[in-house]
């Protein structure tokens, strides 16, 4: 008696784990989780003290008697102060402590070269390690700058913390996880470049200080500022009083248009002064401000060119590495 076979031939079953951890992904998770754990701990500590923080202004406010009676803290908080600084200090910090190590230290231990030898594509490589390192930058600083926007949001005219200083600008909306992402991304150039970690991390700390300098020199100029003129001798506009507007100049006019500088008739006497202003016909102020409701799209703007210019390094960093050796 014959017997026929007809179960079928066993497949090779897939190893491949379902979901997003596997593979790549895996490997690069796994070399970077104490980084990871790490940024995940500030970020809670840090939302933690903010939201810590934001009680005790409001139950500091509520017991001078605000919003029902106006009320002008001389200066912000001090904790305010030091927690905006922080955040200030962060796009230096995450470029140089997680960019600039993050292909430096695979070049500089021989990671890079065992990695790409294998049957892994190098740019695959690359690109894994990039996407874990800008995500995890843009959630961190999207988390935070959006808690310290609720802190800052509802008592800005008390805390008299100016909208368009670096203090409030560049710590909510958009504005931190662009100027965190374009460090980072700047520091990963220089680390891949320079090939070792402490003179990357040396290099990334005065690129994202350089950085920080012009980005303050250039805030201004993500909109045209608008003007309002008034009679010489009247009362200032009160908004121009307030924490809506920002003043970025200001003249002394004649009817005609024609602009003095501010101090053009500054003399030592009322006289004097009065003379000077018949003289040159001056009978109008004029001012130059920035209005609050202007913020969204400054920082928008500005976000568009970091990021823009982010994408413009990332590209050569996939570019460049596909074309030299690790």
């Amino acid at each position: 008696m014959s017997t026929t076979l007809t179960e079928q031939p066993r497949t090779q079953q897939s190893t491949k784990k379902p979901g997003l951890l596997h593979g790549l992904t895996w490997l690069v998770l796994r070399q970077h989780r104490t980084t990871t754990w790490i940024v995940v701990a500030l970020v809670v500590l840090g939302s933690a003290a903010i939201i810590y923080e934001r009680g005790q202004l409001a139950d500091m406010l509520a017991g001078m008697g605000w919003p029902g009676k106006n009320v002008n803290l001389t200066q912000a908080p001090e904790r305010f102060q030091y927690i905006a600084e922080a955040l200030g200090a962060l796009p230096i910090v995450l470029g140089v402590f997680i960019g600039a190590p993050l292909i430096a230290s695979d070049q500089e231990h021989g990671t890079a070269h065992l990695v790409t030898t294998q049957s892994v594509q190098r740019r695959r490589w690359l690109a894994a390690k990039l996407t874990w390192c800008l995500a995890l930058v843009l959630v961190a600083t999207l988390v935070l700058s959006t808690l310290f926007f609720w802190w800052w949001e509802p008592y800005r005219d008390p805390l008299l913390a100016e909208w368009l200083s670096g203090s409030v600008f560049d710590n909510t909306g958009p504005m931190l996880a662009a100027l965190s992402l374009f460090t980072t991304i700047g520091g990963i150039a220089i680390g891949m470049l320079l090939r070792r970690v402490l003179p990357a991390m040396l290099a990334t700390f005065f690129f994202a200080l350089v950085v920080q300098v012009a980005w303050g020199e250039f805030r201004d100029r993500l909109a045209a500022p608008r003007t309002i003129t008034w009679p010489l001798n009247d009362d200032t506009p009160n908004f121009l009083d307030s924490g809506s507007a920002v003043e970025a100049d200001r003249w002394i006019s004649t009817a005609d248009g024609q602009l003095y500088g501010w101090g053009t008739c500054a003399e030592p006497t009322e006289k004097a002064t009065n003379a000077c202003i018949k003289e040159h016909g001056i009978v109008n102020n004029m001012v130059e401000y920035f209005g609050y409701d202007q913020m969204p799209g400054m920082q928008w703007t500005g976000a568009a060119v970091l990021l823009g210019a982010t994408a413009v390094v990332a590209v050569f960093v996939l570019w460049w590495a596909s074309r030299r050796p690790l």
